[in-house]
């Protein structure tokens, strides 16, 4: 069946009248990720894999923007397709048959190295950018498949990072759906998006085919957290948490969900399950980090520490023009200063969790994603694809939400064992 074929029979098996109705925002967007992929080719140096991820998604982003221009249905599955096989797909198989990838990658896979000939992950005594790994231990199991059967593009911790983000949103969606009486991918929103569909678009987003594609370290750490926050959604407390502490093995990035989820569980179920929501979070997490903090503290600290405020021996290579970069640049002691500001909207958004806590899910995501913004705009070593943090936490749980919902709005009851 062809994608036009297709569209025209889901405008006929979508009869939600809201679905049709108002202003369409698929075709325009498009065209906006498709300028945006453009710039970031144009700007970035030659023979990067930024260069040739732009200058590739921004060919996909026009001829989704045109597909969808001609579907007389919004976010339909056509242009996702074509989105994802031009912003994603293509790009990703071209750069791993020429070996080329973000840094992150070959940072991951020596960790791994590192991890199973010394007991840490990190290097001893770094000095340049290379030397450095900011992540938490569990990050170097992306790098495992390298060391055991040597490079290969099958081995590259690049493509782990893809199918470990694909593993989790997938599981995400399943959770969401149980009870819908349909295979995870076919259950629809009210409006007649699929699951299916809305993974592809979620996959067409810029901030999310970039690091896929580059090999960032970020996307199986969001793909977690979506995880959490479809376990939370359910009330299932435990998994939340275990999901919870996956992520925060990964990177610290994750670290802030964990108080988010702990209390809009305390809101929701009571001071029991975000207790067993915390220690299964912190668990995991004090499991992957204390051994490797025992081998050798000072490594870890380098590393992990300083490094990422931009206090090490070598300036981090994330660089953006965001505010707490120009803190750093322009004003006397800035580092110091970027901290106290990025302690500060952390108290602000613990102390907005005490006093009105959120109830849905929704809202935990939402206050989430403004802590989150808050510290990628005032860390001294940042980058601009940490925006996949905010963005995938403002859009994902409302698609979430809808999808666990029935016609009626009604959430399905949980299913036996729950």
């Amino acid at each position: 069946m062809s994608l036009a074929v297709r569209d025209r029979a889901s405008a006929a098996g979508a009869t939600d009248g809201p679905s049709h109705a108002g202003r369409r925002w698929d075709w325009p967007l498009l065209v906006v990720c498709a300028a945006s992929a453009l710039a970031v080719g144009l700007s970035s140096p030659a023979d990067t894999a930024q260069e040739a991820w732009g200058l590739a998604a921004a060919v996909g982003y026009g001829c989704a923007a045109l597909l969808a221009v001609r579907s007389s249905v919004r976010w339909a599955a056509g242009p996702a397709v074509v989105a994802v096989a031009g912003a994603a797909v293509a790009p990703l198989l071209y750069l791993a048959l020429i070996g080329k990838a973000q840094m992150e990658v070959g940072v991951v896979e020596r960790a791994a190295e590192l991890l199973f000939s010394t007991g840490t992950p990190y290097h001893p005594a770094p000095q340049v950018v290379r030397d450095f790994n900011p992540y938490l231990p569990g990050m170097a199991l992306f790098g495992i498949p390298h060391l055991l059967f040597g490079d290969t593009p099958f081995t590259s911790a690049r493509l782990w990072f893809v199918i470990g983000f694909l593993a989790a949103v997938a599981g995400a969606v399943r959770v969401v759906t149980r009870g819908r009486g349909l295979a995870a991918g076919q259950v629809r929103t009210p409006r007649g998006t699929t699951a299916r569909t809305g993974v592809l678009w979620l996959i067409a987003c810029p901030v999310v085919a970039l690091p896929l594609t580059i090999g960032g370290v970020d996307p199986p750490v969001i793909g977690l957290l979506c995880l959490a926050l479809a376990f939370a959604q359910r009330d299932d407390a435990g998994r939340a948490g275990l999901a919870l502490g996956l992520a925060a093995a990964l990177k610290w990035t994750a670290w802030p969900a964990i108080v988010v989820l702990v209390a809009v569980l305390a809101a929701r179920r009571g001071r029991c399950a975000a207790a067993t929501c915390a220690a299964g979070a912190l668990g995991i997490a004090a499991l992957t980090v204390l051994p490797v903090v025992l081998v050798d503290a000072d490594a870890f600290y380098q590393n992990v520490v300083c490094y990422p405020l931009g206090l090490g021996a070598a300036a981090s290579s994330a660089q953006s023009p965001l505010l707490g970069h120009l803190i750093t640049t322009l004003v006397p002691h800035g580092e110091a200063v970027t901290v106290v500001l990025i302690a500060l909207a952390a108290l602000g958004v613990a102390a907005s969790l005490l006093v009105r806590p959120p109830r849905t899910v929704v809202a935990a995501a939402d206050r989430l994603a403004l802590g989150l913004l808050l510290a990628i705009v005032l860390s001294p070593a940042t980058r601009i694809g940490y925006a996949i943090y905010p963005v995938v936490l403002l859009a994902w749980p409302r698609f979430a939400a809808a999808l666990s919902a029935d016609r009626t709005g009604r959430h399905p009851a949980p299913a036996a064992g729950e």
